[in-house]
């Protein structure tokens, strides 16, 4: 089985908004169903898990009732950080997920996730235990020296992007939050999936990731979004 874990908790304070942005509408239907349904149509996903900011679950199964997201099964609270949101996730699928069955977590507010993106991480992730949505980097990145120079770079070809979404399969994603939260490793406030692994001594596999697959975070974010739901390829363009 196919789980995605979506997390939806956070309340958006950096948009300054009424309403959290995962729940803000663009052309007539709200942040979050655009999300769900990149997991929806895919062949590959049996289940939805969204862990929602409380308050709203009753608007989430509205939502999904509203747009036909019949994946939906479970709707957990959120926790205080992202990390405590994904551990509420995987903590609530204890006795509905077996040890190879997969987890896919996924930003509720990356509203572009395409079908080959999650396609290509359940492929790494069954091959070996674990894949995370990565792109290379194209910019120049420098090392501060004394705050106004730079004599060190890093090379560009070493680094890579990574994002959601990421697989893992569920014994290994459980175990990770268990010690995690019970030793304090990882669960910094900037930290996710994906670093806490590293953070515990896992190796993460990359799969592929897309330029389209943004996280709505500023206005101007959002802005993007409504251009790329709008936009058409031209012919030429191969």
């Amino acid at each position: 089985m196919n789980v995605a874990l979506i997390i939806a908790g956070g309340s958006g304070h950096r948009m300054r908004q009424e309403i959290p942005k995962q729940f803000l509408n663009v052309y007539d239907k709200p942040v979050i169903v655009y999300t769900l349904e990149g997991f929806q149509r895919h062949p590959e996903i049996d289940a939805i898990e969204v862990v929602c900011l409380e308050g709203w679950s009753e608007m989430l199964w509205a939502y999904a009732h509203q747009f036909d997201i019949d994946k939906l099964k479970w709707v957990t609270p959120g926790g205080e950080t992202a990390q405590e949101s994904i551990r509420n996730g995987v903590f609530a699928l204890r006795d509905i997920c077996g040890a190879e069955d997969i987890v896919v977590i996924h930003d509720g507010i990356r509203p572009m996730v395409e079908e080959f993106v999650l396609s290509d991480v359940l492929i790494k992730c069954r091959q070996y235990g674990n894949a995370v949505t990565s792109l290379p980097y194209n910019e120049q990145i420098f090392l501060v020296g004394d705050g106004e120079s730079t004599e060190r770079y890093i090379p560009r070809d070493t680094l890579r992007r990574v994002s959601t979404p990421q697989a893992y399969r569920y014994d290994k994603l459980l175990w990770a939050y268990e010690r995690a939260f019970a030793e304090g490793i990882g669960i910094q406030t900037s930290t996710y999936a994906n670093t806490l692994m590293v953070d515990l001594g896992e190796k993460l596999y990359f799969a592929a990731g897309s330029d389209k697959n943004i996280k709505l975070t500023t206005k101007d974010d959002f802005e993007l979004f409504k251009c790329y739901m709008k936009m058409e390829r031209d012919a030429w363009l191969k």
